[in-house]
C-alpha cells in the first residue's frame, strides 16, 4: 500500500495474476486481433535498453499484442526492432509520423520499417494531427496521406489511421470521412471530454479506437514510496485503466511501460476487469487526494516530444520535479528537489529558442515555464 493514501476498499488490494488471461477485441473494420492492454512505448528512449527488452518479452508472454511506437520517440523503433523482431508475428504492430508532406512521411515508413526490422508496418497513424490547418494539410495534394496509401497498397502498410491531441472538431471530420480505419485518442478518468460522443461514433464508422494517455501524461500515479521506489502495484494505475477500459467502446489502451514489473501489474490489474461502483468511488477520492486535474495546454504531460533541447535540458524531468515539489504532500515534497538537483542541465540554462514549443502537442509556453520553474528553485517564488 501506498504511504500516502488510507486505503478503503478493494481498489487498492494487492492482487495475483490468474492466468493469461487477457482480453482481447478486434480493432475496427481493421479486422486486428488486439488485447485490450496495449503497450505504449513512447518512454524507451529514457530507459536502459535491457529493461525495455525485457518488458517487452514479457508484455509478449502474458498475451499484450499491440505494441504502439513513433518516428517522434527517439530509439524507440529500433529497441523494439532489436528486442523482438524475432517474435513479429505475435503482436500487431503500429507507428506513426509527423511527415505532413507526401515526401516526408514516405522518408518516415522507410526509416521506422527498416529500426523496427519489418517489412510491414500493421498500422501507419499521421501524428498529431490537432488542427483544422494541419488535418487539411496531410488529408489533401500532396499530403501524408497520399504516401500512406501508397505505402499500403505497397503492402508496407496494412491500415491507415489517425492520432488527435484534444481537437474535438477535427476528430468528427476525420472519423466521418471515411479515410481511416482506427483513430487514436486521450481519454483517462480526468480527460472525459468527446469520449461519450466520438468513440460510439468511431465505432458507428467502423475505426478502431486506441486511447492513449490512459494515465493522463503520467500525472495518474501515486507519490513514489519509500526509497523513492514507485508503489507496486499502484492503485492509481490500476483504477485508471480499469475506468478507461470499463468503456465498451474503447478497444485497446496504451500506458507507457518500462519495465517487467509494470508490465505485470497492469495486466494483472485489468485482468480484475471494469471497476465496481465502490470502486470508481474510491479512485475519485485518490484522484481528489493527488490534487491533480486535466488542463490541456495548460499541464505538460511529460510525453517527450519536446525533446531533445539543444542545451541538454530533459524538460519533462524538470517540469515533473516542480509538479512533485508543488502538489506532492508534505512529507514527499522533498523528491522535487532532490529530482530537480539532479539534472545536469536546469531550467536556468533555456536560451528560449522555441524548438520546444514547435514540437509540443499541447502548445505550452515552454520557455516562460521554465523561467518560472527557475525562480522556484532558486528561492525567488514560493511554492
Amino acid at each position: 500500500m501506498s504511504v500516502w493514501y488510507p486505503a478503503k476498499g478493494t481498489l487498492s488490494s494487492a492482487f495475483p495474476r490468474k492466468g493469461q488471461v487477457v482480453e482481447y477485441r478486434i480493432l475496427g473494420s481493421t479486422g486486428l486481433r488486439v488485447s485490450r492492454l496495449g503497450f505504449g512505448c513512447i518512454k524507451f528512449a529514457q530507459c536502459q535498453e535491457a529493461d525495455v527488452a525485457a518488458a517487452l518479452h514479457r508484455a509478449l508472454d502474458l498475451g499484450v499484442t499491440f505494441l504502439d511506437t513513433a518516428r517522434a520517440y527517439g530509439t524507440s523503433e529500433e529497441m523494439i526492432g532489436r528486442a523482438i523482431a524475432s517474435r513479429r508475428s505475435e503482436y500487431v504492430l503500429a507507428t506513426k509520423s509527423l511527415g505532413r508532406t507526401a515526401s516526408a512521411l514516405r522518408t518516415d515508413i522507410e526509416a521506422s520499417l527498416r529500426y523496427l526490422r519489418t517489412d510491414h508496418a500493421d498500422i501507419l497513424f499521421l501524428h498529431t494531427v490537432s488542427d483544422a490547418e494541419t488535418y487539411a494539410q496531410v488529408v489533401g495534394p500532396g499530403g501524408g496521406y497520399e504516401a500512406a496509401a501508397r505505402a499500403k497498397e505497397e503492402g508496407k502498410v496494412g491500415h491507415i489511421g489517425i492520432s488527435i491531441h484534444r481537437d474535438l472538431a477535427t476528430m468528427r471530420r476525420a472519423i466521418e470521412s471515411g479515410a481511416f480505419e482506427a483513430l487514436m485518442a486521450a481519454v483517462s478518468p480526468l480527460d472525459q471530454e468527446g469520449a461519450a460522443e466520438l468513440l460510439p461514433l468511431a465505432r458507428r464508422h467502423g475505426l478502431g479506437t486506441v486511447i492513449m494517455k490512459p494515465l493522463s501524461g503520467g500525472q495518474l500515479v501515486s507519490p513514489l514510496g519509500p526509497g523513492g521506489l514507485p508503489v507496486s502495484p499502484d492503485p492509481v494505475v490500476s483504477g485508471a485503466l480499469r475506468w478507461v477500459l470499463s468503456n465498451p467502446e474503447a478497444d485497446t489502451a496504451i500506458p507507457g511501460m518500462v519495465s517487467a514489473q509494470q508490465v505485470e501489474d497492469n495486466v494483472a490489474a485489468v485482468e480484475r476487469g471494469p471497476l465496481s461502483d465502490d470502486e470508481r468511488a474510491e479512485l475519485v477520492e485518490i484522484v481528489a487526494l493527488l490534487k491533480r486535474s486535466y488542463r490541456y495546454g495548460q499541464t505538460c504531460l511529460r510525453c517527450g516530444y519536446c525533446q531533445p533541447c539543444p542545451n541538454g535540458i530533459n524538460i519533462p524531468a524538470i517540469f515533473q520535479a516542480a509538479d512533485q515539489a508543488r502538489e506532492y504532500p508534505d512529507n514527499l515534497k522533498h523528491m522535487g528537489r532532490d529530482l530537480y538537483a539532479a539534472q545536469t542541465r536546469t531550467a536556468a540554462d533555456c536560451e528560449e529558442c522555441g524548438r520546444c514549443m514547435e514540437r509540443c502537442p499541447a502548445k505550452l509556453e515552454i520557455p516562460k515555464r521554465l523561467r518560472e520553474v527557475a525562480r522556484i528553485f532558486s528561492g525567488q517564488e514560493s511554492l
